[in-house]
């Protein structure tokens, strides 16, 4: 069925309704963790394979899924992974045991994938280049408002209802949004090329197996068999990489996206910032539930500047993406980042009031956003339409890379700081926390050698800012183009302003007027 054309602002607020939903969805369920624990009897490292299960599920179909939107289209695709997410959060909320909630948690990642890089394609696809900056700022302040609010959403259905909650409530938000995508979202023409299948195999087992060595890789004190399984992943990529280049046909990764120096750089920039991220939030939420006694809502709350500063000036930095050169854009994002994340290292200690913690948060947030949206808006201006599926896969799932680096990375650096600053019997001290949204019991004695380790902690993420500083610098300028870009209409057979590339069953639209 084809949606009535209502413009792409339209399509693109009825996709961030299902998109935003897998977003607060992801960062409530560590507030749930240790009602889960408590609830189906599960151990720490049972309960920690709710978000393993759900981030394997997300990270192994994404280069497929990004292909699949460019074969049957970005609408069928989204319809598709929203249902299953829906669906998979029903039954999230009905599991009687941890082994059924992960099993339920890997289908849940699994439409999460299937969605998320539909979301980027479409922008790509029906708006003109000197637009898509403001599209692309308002995805990313998206991401900036579930940041804050879902904590804060899951501290709630928990205190009031109980865990099974934070995955009901997706379930009518989830067949709203399903309307929504039917009646709003455009059928956009297809190709029909022939499906890598080698590569769609090649791939899902080389993630899979780097994914899942990283993610257990804590756990098992980087075991022999841990080193085997990512270096059987490594090798799997490689073969992965070499089949691309070779395949002729339709590979399912055109390394041709990479001659395009700002999509490589961005794709770099945007796993060196998922690293960033995923890296912060864990010893800050450790710092102050630990360290600080605060209950897992106030912690949330100390979060609340940096997400506010990024969701409003997202816009503001979207209408300087669409006039200006993005490396100075990205480079001062990334130093500001950098400068504020250092900062916050300085100021997390036991005794610092709560307002002088606040302050270096706002500046992350400054930071996050002349970075997160102009990543996306500088990785898909120059793509064709036929490559922006393959391209917002391979964008999606680097970030997703980096996200899993920086939590293993992470965890493997907060227990060697431990372990220097705390007692011999305390080198475990974390053991049992339950997740980022848990309430810790204060430890009096311990509290500021604890908060030590964290606030060293926190260089890590500062100095792998410091990277995406020198990646601006070999970003290159955009190519001026006529305000009616090669955006896609519905319906349409001719030839768009720049002929398509040439391929079988490829059909050809015209540009937005």
């Amino acid at each position: 069925m084809s949606a009535p054309r209502r413009g792409p602002w339209w399509a693109l607020s009825a996709m961030l309704v299902g998109f935003f939903m897998t977003l607060i969805d992801w960062t409530a369920v560590s507030v749930a963790n240790p009602s889960i624990m408590a609830a189906l009897h599960a151990g720490y490292e049972s309960v920690i394979w709710v978000t393993s299960g759900y981030l394997l599920g997300f990270a192994v179909p994404l280069l497929v899924a990004g292909r699949l939107g460019d074969r049957f289209g970005p609408k069928k695709l989204y319809l598709i992974g929203l249902a299953v997410f829906t669906a998979a959060s029903l039954w999230c909320g009905l599991s009687g045991s941890i082994d059924v909630l992960v099993a339920a948690r890997v289908v849940q990642g699994v439409g999460a994938a299937l969605l998320t890089p539909q979301t980027m394609s479409m922008i790509t696809r029906i708006f003109p280049p000197e637009r898509r900056g403001v599209a692309t700022s308002i995805w990313g302040a998206a991401v900036g408002v579930a940041t804050l609010a879902g904590p804060l959403v899951g501290g709630v259905l928990i205190d009031q209802l109980d865990w099974q909650w934070i995955f009901f409530v997706n379930v009518p938000i989830g067949i709203i949004a399903f309307g929504l995508g039917v009646w709003l979202i455009p059928v956009l023409p297809t190709s029909r090329p022939r499906f890598d299948v080698i590569g769609v195999v090649a791939s899902g087992i080389a993630l899979f197996l780097i994914v899942f060595a990283l993610q257990e890789a804590p756990a098992n004190n980087w075991a022999p068999w841990i080193w085997a399984i990512f270096a059987a992943g490594l090798a799997m990529m490689a073969v992965f990489v070499y089949w691309q280049s070779v395949n002729t046909s339709e590979p399912l990764v055109p390394l041709r996206v990479f001659s395009d120096r700002n999509f490589s750089v961005a794709s770099l920039g945007v796993a060196l910032i998922a690293f960033v991220w995923t890296a912060m939030v864990l010893p800050v939420m450790f710092f102050a539930q630990t360290a600080l006694g605060l209950s897992a809502t106030r912690a949330a709350l100390l979060t609340a500047p940096m997400a506010v500063a990024t969701a409003v000036l997202a816009p503001f930095v979207g209408r300087i993406v669409d006039r200006s050169h993005p490396r100075p854009v990205l480079g001062v994002g990334f130093a500001v980042l950098a400068i504020s994340l250092a900062w916050l290292s300085i100021e997390m200690t036991v005794g610092t009031p709560i307002w002088r913690l606040l302050l270096p948060f706002t500046g992350i947030g400054v930071g996050m956003a002349f970075v997160g949206s102009p990543l996306a808006a500088t990785a898909s201006r120059n793509l064709p339409p036929e490559l922006a599926g393959a391209g917002s896969g391979v964008f999606t799932a680097t970030r997703q890379v980096g996200s899993v680096l920086g939590s293993a990375g992470m965890a493997v650096f907060m227990d060697w700081l431990v372990s220097r600053h705390m007692p011999p019997n305390f080198t475990d001290v974390t053991r049992g926390v339950g997740g980022e949204g848990s309430e810790v019991a204060p430890m009096p004695e311990f509290r500021a050698p604890f908060a030590a380790a964290m606030s060293h902690s926190m260089l890590l993420p500062a100095f792998v800012a410091l990277f995406g500083v020198v990646s601006a610098l070999f970003l290159v300028g955009f190519q001026r183009r006529p305000k009616t870009g090669p955006a896609e209409v519905p319906g349409r057979g001719r030839e768009s302003g720049r002929r398509r590339e040439s391929g079988r069953g490829r059909e050809s639209v015209d540009p937005v007027t």
